[in-house]
């Protein structure tokens, strides 16, 4: 089996699923780095039309404070509290993929958008080196029981695709294999670095 695959995970803010994966994958001993995709980090507010709304790059720990001093009563209750202070454990703030230059075997994201997101700044780059990297997308409802699941679909994967030692030949029937065990439609896609 080998851990030397380099993993990146993506949602649309880089605050629940993909920080309840990696989170996941570093416990199992996984190179995981985690991204948000949005053009902002946005987090449920007061009312489905008043978001709170930062820029990547803000610190979890900021975020806290912020919401906590806002309305501790309502964002304990929305769990938005406990999530930040797990992410401010895991790492300093949400980051932006498409403010990222570093190079992955394995790119997880968890919806369609998201997917799309990445292909799309993916494919504005020449590639240089000619490097494989596999983009695959599991949806996963962005709410707190769905993303602990969708980490451990996340994990499970990433298992089994480091248990090949031709990750380009395999990939195609393990993913064929995990989308079946799981029962949630699978896209993949390769693209270059």
């Amino acid at each position: 089996m080998s851990l030397d695959l380099r993993f990146a995970v993506s949602c649309s803010s880089n605050m629940n699923r993909s920080m309840e994966a990696h989170a996941m994958l570093h416990k199992k001993g996984f190179k995981v780095r985690s991204f948000g995709t949005g053009d902002k980090v946005k987090l449920p507010g007061p009312g489905p039309d008043k978001p709170n709304c930062y820029e990547f790059g803000t610190s979890y720990d900021y975020i806290y404070k912020d919401l906590l001093n806002k309305d501790k009563a309502l964002y304990t209750q929305n769990g938005l509290l406990h999530m930040l202070d797990r992410n401010r454990r895991i790492k300093d703030g949400p980051e932006r993929f498409q403010e990222c230059s570093e190079k992955f075997d394995i790119i997880l994201t968890c919806e369609e958008k998201v997917y799309d997101q990445v292909l799309e700044f993916l494919e504005c780059h020449i590639p240089e080196e000619n490097n494989p990297v596999h983009i695959i997308n599991i949806d996963i409802q962005d709410n707190h029981e769905e993303a602990t699941i969708g980490a451990f679909m996340i994990c499970e994967l990433a298992l089994l695709l480091s248990s090949t030692d031709d990750l380009d030949n395999d990939i195609d029937e393990l993913l064929h294999e995990f989308e079946n065990k799981c029962q949630r439609n699978i896209l993949h896609c390769v693209q270059f670095y």
